[in-house]
């Protein structure tokens, strides 16, 4: 079985799409509950237009990886769900939107909590303190709207240059998604 890494910072976990879970969970988790709840908490980042993901597993051990360094998501929202086991530490820790890692000195800090989630932006600065003990898994989804990033990526922040590729690549896509209608959620 192939097995890519979770992500350039992450050394284990597992993509969802190679256990073959995107089209029957995480798919219908996009766009039947997450799309609607974020087109009306974020609409100016695209929650109401979100069409493609990017989702893993990661998991924090003793010996493995114990935490994760400041930085930005590939995304326009993020997902993180604390999937289990019982661990210390790791509290997750956040700053500015697109602020510079050097820049963090009063971060907010927030315990990840088995069985919760935490939604924030993907150009919010963020990353997670030591692991104390035990072992942490997490379901992170990258949520992506190629409505924004076509105009703007959000790694380098420039208009990027299409490819063509299979699946959901990055997120870009050449032509523009539907749009949830937030009326009709209210």
């Amino acid at each position: 079985m192939p097995k890519g890494r979770p992500n350039t910072m992450n050394n284990y976990g597992v993509l969802m799409h190679e256990l073959g879970l995107d089209e029957p969970l995480v798919t219908p988790l996009r766009e039947r509950f997450l799309q609607p709840l974020l087109a009306l908490l974020y609409p100016e980042c695209g929650g109401g237009q979100l069409d493609s993901h990017r989702a893993f597993v990661v998991k924090y051990a003793l010996g493995q990886d114990l935490e994760l360094g400041c930085h930005y998501d590939n995304a326009e929202l993020t997902l993180n769900v604390a999937l289990g086991k019982a661990f210390t530490g790791g509290a997750l820790y956040f700053g500015g939107l697109f602020q510079a890692p050097a820049a963090l000195t009063e971060p907010l800090e927030v315990d990840h909590v088995v069985g919760q989630g935490i939604l924030h932006r993907g150009g919010q600065l963020h990353g997670a303190r030591p692991l104390g003990t035990g072992e942490r898994w997490n379901l992170v989804v990258w949520l992506r709207a190629s409505a924004v990033r076509n105009r703007l990526c959000p790694m380098c922040c420039q208009k990027p240059d299409l490819v063509d590729d299979e699946g959901f690549g990055d997120g870009f896509t050449r032509e523009e998604p539907a749009m949830v209608d937030v009326c009709a959620l209210t």
